[in-house]
């Protein structure tokens, strides 16, 4: 039972312990820069996963407020994120939005496991080469199915596929929107454009530096998507809008709709359903570290608690899709936005989803005019920030090991399956891992020159560098394959040995067989806490017994002298069958 985290205890509830006005007021000011940061995100999020834009805002709300609610992150900011965006299209593609609401309930009761059962530090044990390479594969399959709109191309649907939409975008290419596209690109450009902007006039007008201080702290893709719509609707471009796609964003709250459940539809999505979870779960800690990293300067923060974090996630996934919502996550850039506004506490996250529901309370009849092109602009920049492209470029400084993980994820993601991918990369990661270690464990004959005194004839002594597990075990038939003649006693030294596996010990037990089979004697000393927990456990020390499992090599090698001289010679022909 202590595997088991029966403590349900959100960080909120700490945080408001010692609460004050001022604090208040650095949550309140985040929240609302959080909020209007969130709004085109969380549209175009959920246009580019194939469903409507208020699906993406209604997850934004519902998921934002439970995970700052219950989440175990003093200031993490959750809702849909661009990780997502390939996994749910591919889903919806394949089963169905139906299923994936399932999928996505299922995944968080797998999240909610995870945490109750104290997973979620095992999270951190999956290598950054599969990081890295399934986000920046992640990045490059946001930025093709963006290709449509940025275009603006006469296209019904995009296919879920990496090669099928290359083959569609170059079977359209001559339906190209001159309008949609020059207002994506200057959308892209103003928004790359805007900061370096703001600090050439910054450098320029000095004295000034109180006017345009309030300008920083407007992010570029909320201004580029208020002049995109702005001049939509002023000069009526002939651009694709959200209007004239979905008809506009209700300016309603979402209803409650119970998908239908089957014992054969979750088996049948069990992969996405693990996917979503693995991702999810990877996200939103990464995203907590981030968080902490950034925090480390302010003396009361307290790093956060994984396995609360994967539960408030996992509410949060399986309570979304009765409202219409996607999978959710940990969002870094809201997370940073959050942050560098000033937040103190998960108030700032709630304020930051309240805030979305005012937006789509008072204001969605005004988002029939944006753009879908100034949104497929935006979506651009999240593919940019999202991938770690140095990263490529370092690839000739670190293994073939390392090169082949990201370099394999990175083309699986992209070509055939996000899932793939990370299957695929965690087991050559295991391959890599096991192989490595394997290499390292050596068995080695000690000389005289090693040995505190001299050793008895017909005596030998190994020493055992490294861990016996089953990559390793065959090394042991290294022992006995190169005598012509096995000795009477075999000293093996184990205070180099860091941990053995049942096969480890399997492996000894065979040796110490073959041993008794011609009348010899196996003496272990130096055994280290793991490999002695594990051979009294399984009664190994039993069968060899006590006294011929020593504390030291002296000691061993004492007791190989008392055996020798009490125990009379074994002639050749019986010692060697």
């Amino acid at each position: 039972m202590s595997r088991i985290n029966l403590q349900f205890h959100p960080r909120i509830l700490d945080e408001l312990a010692n609460y004050s006005a001022s604090r208040f007021t650095r949550d309140l000011i985040s929240g609302l820069t959080v909020g209007i940061v969130a709004l085109p995100l969380a549209m175009a999020f959920g246009i580019a996963s194939g469903v409507a834009p208020e699906a993406g805002i209604f997850t934004a709300i519902i998921a934002g407020f439970l995970i700052s609610a219950l989440g175990g992150s003093r200031v993490q900011i959750g809702g849909p994120a661009g990780a997502f965006i390939i996994v749910v299209y591919g889903i919806i593609e394949q089963y169905g939005i139906e299923n994936l609401f399932i999928a996505t309930i299922v995944s968080g009761f797998m999240m909610m496991a995870m945490g109750l059962f104290k997973l979620g530090s095992l999270i951190r044990f999956i290598p950054v080469s599969i990081v890295i390479g399934f986000t920046n594969g992640i990045a490059v399959l946001i930025a093709l199915s963006q290709m449509k709109d940025f275009f603006g191309l006469q296209i019904a649907k995009m296919p879920g596929d990496f090669f099928s939409q290359i083959i569609v975008i170059a079977a359209h290419a001559d339906t190209v929107n001159w309008i949609a596209l020059s207002l994506a690109l200057l959308s892209l450009i103003f928004i790359f454009a805007w900061s370096h902007f703001l600090n050439r006039l910054e450098h320029h007008f000095h004295a000034q530096r109180r006017l345009i201080a309030p300008l920083k702290s407007i992010p570029s893709t909320v201004i580029v998507l208020v002049l995109g719509t702005s001049a939509v609707y002023l000069f009526g471009l002939h651009v694709e809008t959200i209007g004239s796609r979905f008809g506009g964003i209700p300016q309603a709250l979402p209803g409650f709709n119970l998908p239908k459940f089957s014992w054969v539809l979750v088996k049948q999505l069990f992969a996405p359903s693990v996917t979503i979870a693995l991702l999810g779960s990877i996200e939103s800690l990464l995203c907590a570290r981030v968080a902490d990293n950034l925090m480390a300067d302010d003396i009361h923060h307290k790093k956060h608690d994984p396995n609360q974090e994967l539960m408030a996630l996992g509410v949060a996934n399986v309570v979304t899709p009765f409202f219409g919502g996607i999978p959710s996550t940990g969002t870094i850039a809201r997370t940073v936005t959050n942050i560098r506004t000033g937040a103190t506490s998960p108030l700032s996250g709630i304020v930051h989803a309240l805030t979305l529901l005012v937006i789509v309370l008072v204001a969605a009849p005004l988002a029939s005019n944006i753009p879908l092109a100034t949104l497929a602009a935006i979506l651009l920049f999240v593919a940019f920030n999202m991938g770690e492209w140095r990263e490529f470029r370092k690839l000739r400084h670190f293994t073939m090991n390392y090169r082949i993980i990201l370099l394999g994820t990175f083309l699986l993601t992209v070509i055939i399956d996000l899932s793939v991918a990370v299957e695929v990369g965690l087991m050559l990661a295991c391959m890599f891992f096991i192989y490595r270690v394997s290499s390292i464990t050596t068995i080695q004959s000690l000389k005289s020159a090693d040995l505190p005194q001299p050793l008895p004839d017909n005596v030998v002594a190994y020493s055992i560098f490294g861990s016996l597990f089953f990559g390793a075990v065959d090394k042991l038939e290294t022992i006995l394959e190169p005598q012509p003649k096995i000795p009477k006693i075999i000293i093996i030294e184990l205070h180099q040995l860091i941990n053995m596996d049942t096969t480890g010990l399997d492996g000894l037990k065979s040796l110490w067989n073959t041993l008794t089979k011609h009348q010899s004697r196996l003496l272990l000393c130096g055994v280290n806490s793991q490999p002695l927990d594990l051979m009294k456990r399984a009664g190994f020390i039993d069968e060899i017994g006590h006294d011929n499992c020593l504390t030291d090599l002296s000691h061993a090698i004492q007791r190989a002298h008392t055996l020798c001289h009490s125990t009379p010679q074994i002639p050749a022909s019986t010692a060697v069958e």
